[in-house]
């Protein structure tokens, strides 16, 4: 899947991606797949998974995209 970066707060190590389809995920920095310092930034555009975490949805394995595509 395919999406935005909507937010995401670095103190917390926790966000939301909006879906190319629309739909709202919420994601946390332990699955965002880099070394080092793991963050992401407002409009950022990222490649994941959906995992189910606690009865709903959940970002997985997220990939920062080429800003150009």
């Amino acid at each position: 899947m395919t999406g935005r970066v909507k937010w995401f707060d670095e103190n917390k190590g926790f966000g939301i991606i909006k879906e190319d389809s629309g739909r709202e995920v919420s994601v946390h920095y332990s699955d965002i797949e880099e070394d080092g310092y793991r963050s992401l930034s407002e409009g950022e555009r990222v490649e994941f998974e959906l995992a189910k975490s606690f009865g709903s949805l959940r970002a997985a394995k997220v990939k920062r995209l080429d800003p150009f595509q």
